[in-house]
């Protein structure tokens, strides 16, 4: 019964995806709001709902090894799975924007999470400090909207407008398809990897992780075959900013967050997978398939290395 669960939990998140991307899209065209923006702060706090909920749960349960794991390897899966399987499905030109910005702050962020775990715990002043963090961010893009004038709406644009109240209805009902079905499938899904004897740790940085990543991959792998290249790679970066900053900013509000040795190395893998992604951008303004190729075996080298350790 937890397989057919599991396979419902997948098309929910597909579908829901799929709503939600037309949805945000819509609104962005209607409102002259470039779709990058739409893609790192509606649809990445939309898709990493499900993080949220696994890592604050975990948090107050007392399981920290999950409730950081899960956030670590979601990161991880979104820079070189959800990137990579969306420049193998079509390759796209990257906004210079995105790199400049975004990816900088991403790479701020991961190295604050890296100073913040050297004393071996989350607590609220972390937690504030992530908050804080995410604040700043997001007045950073409402500035960088405002300063740059809205460019007229060509006819394709206008063709994938829908009125507000439908925009708004496709939104709503995209992220409870994918909350539902992120849920069905981290939660089958970890029962089933616990009945093979699984540590907590290899759970939350596998099944946990790629399982509240889904609608990351999902949501970026449509907009990607939909052309919308700016919701791909801001959704992904955007998720990430997200899952640091407010994820476990909230998180370790509500419960201090212990972290063990192997945390504080995956978080280093982490730095360097961040640092890694900014290069690879700077060299060209294309991701190309044989980047997300690329990319796609650096995951199975980081999966391969987690499980045999």
């Amino acid at each position: 019964m937890a397989y057919i669960v599991l396979l419902i939990g997948m098309a929910l998140l597909i579908k829901g995806a799929d709503l939600f991307v037309d949805g945000s899209a819509s609104i962005a065209y209607q409102f002259h709001i470039p779709t990058f923006i739409v893609g790192l702060t509606i649809v990445a706090l939309g898709t990493s709902l499900p993080e949220l909920s696994v890592s604050v749960t975990a948090s107050l349960a007392g399981s920290n090894e999950l409730a950081l794991s899960n956030v670590i390897g979601s990161n991880i899966f979104n820079t070189l799975v959800v990137v990579g399987c969306s420049a193998l499905m079509r390759p796209f030109l990257i906004d210079r924007q995105i790199v400049k910005r975004d990816l900088l702050w991403n790479i701020l962020i991961t190295f604050v999470l890296l100073l913040a775990v050297f004393n071996h715990r989350l607590n609220w002043i972390n937690g504030v400090c992530f908050l804080v963090l995410l604040t700043v961010y997001i007045v950073s893009l409402v500035r960088d909207t405002k300063a740059h004038e809205p460019k007229e709406n060509n006819e394709d644009d206008e063709a994938k407008i829908m009125p507000v109240p439908k925009s708004v209805a496709l939104i709503c009902v995209g992220v409870a398809g994918i909350i539902l079905g992120g849920n069905l499938v981290v939660d089958n899904a970890t029962w089933i990897a616990q009945t093979w004897g699984m540590s907590e740790t290899l759970v939350g940085l596998t099944i946990v992780s790629v399982g509240t990543s889904l609608p990351e991959l999902v949501t970026s792998m449509v907009a990607a075959k939909k052309g919308e290249s700016g919701l791909s790679l801001g959704n992904a970066i955007g998720s990430n900013i997200m899952n640091i900053t407010f994820i476990l900013g909230v998180a370790s509000l509500s419960s201090t967050i212990q972290v063990t040795a192997l945390n504080l190395i995956d978080i280093v893998i982490l730095c360097v997978i961040a640092v890694f992604l900014y290069f690879m951008t700077m060299r060209s303004e294309k991701m190309s398939r044989a980047r997300g190729l690329l990319m796609l075996c650096a995951y199975i080298i980081y999966a391969i290395y987690i499980v045999w350790r």
